[in-house]
């Protein structure tokens, strides 16, 4: 247990915890809005702002997040006005953030070489200074993720609903891809732009399996996360291996162990429930008993699509709202 006094493993636990927590948070919107590869599109953009730091002479960080975050925005209100479609946003982010930074990188004189540190982590390196950001820009994420919990679930899960009941959609929507660029930018220095992505998705993934309603696993997706990070970079030590890598990899592993973990202690079907999977066969409908528990974004039942609205499930059936009752599928 040597590594505990070494003050270089002590800052790189630290931010290995915090972005362990905060990748899952806010990638439990974007799988939940089908973007898993949102993450992946953002860490190339960032690779643009990094470039430009590197040729104008700023801090990588802050002009990493200004141009990872104008570029989210953009690509969400080209997807919301239907300008372009989301796997087109995508590719643009992909491709034009990528050979825009290591383009700026050859202008600034250092080649593709110095981005390596931010492509694919340089945990160990991560000073007081780098601490203090990652601990700040952190916290913003996780409060609002976790306070405006209800809201960014309704419009991640099925937002024509969330527009029906006044939410914001728009704004709420940019907020999601904000904070997204947001983790991502202050994700490189640990696991690196090219892996935030999968610590963004596998725990999620993983805590889909093992809990039960979404509040149960965005925690638990944050806790499987940080489990994650911690054991990589304790585990680099001893290796002598890149901490980002190791710790994609034990997610990994972790996603890979839940299966048969959960069909053994919950007998689950081979098929999960998952919010807004399609329905195989239709059910009739039939009006409920007597119901007093309301059923919204936030109230823990699993959601599923089912024509063009959201069923909840409740005591192994389906609850659909229905004026001022509800159909039972």
């Amino acid at each position: 247990m040597e590594w505990l006094s070494l003050e270089f493993m002590q800052r790189a636990l630290l931010a290995a915890v915090i972005t362990g927590v905060t990748a899952p948070a806010i990638g439990t919107y974007i799988v939940q809005r089908r973007l898993s590869l949102l993450g992946d599109g953002l860490g190339h953009l960032a690779v643009a702002g990094v470039g430009l730091a590197m040729l104008t002479g700023a801090a990588p960080l802050p002009l990493a997040i200004a141009v990872c975050v104008i570029g989210a925005v953009a690509i969400e209100l080209l997807r919301e006005s239907g300008r372009a479609q989301g796997d087109v946003g995508l590719a643009i982010i992909f491709y034009g953030g990528l050979a825009g930074g290591l383009l700026l990188a050859a202008l600034a004189g250092q080649g593709a070489g110095a981005l390596a540190g931010y492509l694919f982590g340089s945990l160990l390196t991560v000073g007081a200074a780098d601490l203090w950001a990652i601990a700040v820009l952190g916290a913003v994420v996780l409060l609002v993720s976790i306070g405006l919990m209800p809201q960014l679930f309704a419009v991640s899960a099925d937002e024509p609903f969330a527009r029906t009941i006044g939410l914001p959609t728009r704004w709420l929507n940019i907020l999601v891809v904000a904070l997204a660029a947001i983790t991502v930018t202050v994700s490189m220095r640990t696991v690196g732009l090219l892996l935030v992505s999968a610590l963004m998705v596998v725990p999620v993934a993983t805590g889909t399996q093992l809990a039960t309603g979404f509040r149960a696993g965005l925690f638990a997706s944050m806790g499987l996360g940080a489990t994650a990070a911690v054991s990589g970079t304790i585990g680099s030590y001893y290796l002598n291996t890149a901490p980002g890598a190791l710790i994609v990899v034990i997610a990994i592993l972790l996603y890979a162990a839940s299966w048969p973990f959960t069909r053994l202690l919950q007998g689950r079907p081979d098929r999960p429930i998952e919010v807004g999977s399609p329905d195989d066969i239709p059910l009739p409908e039939q009006a409920a008993e007597e119901h007093p528990h309301a059923h919204g974004p936030g109230c823990e039942h699993p959601a599923v699509e089912h024509a063009g609205h959201i069923d909840y499930v409740h005591d192994g059936h389906r609850h659909a709202p229905h004026g001022d009752h509800y159909d039972e599928h």
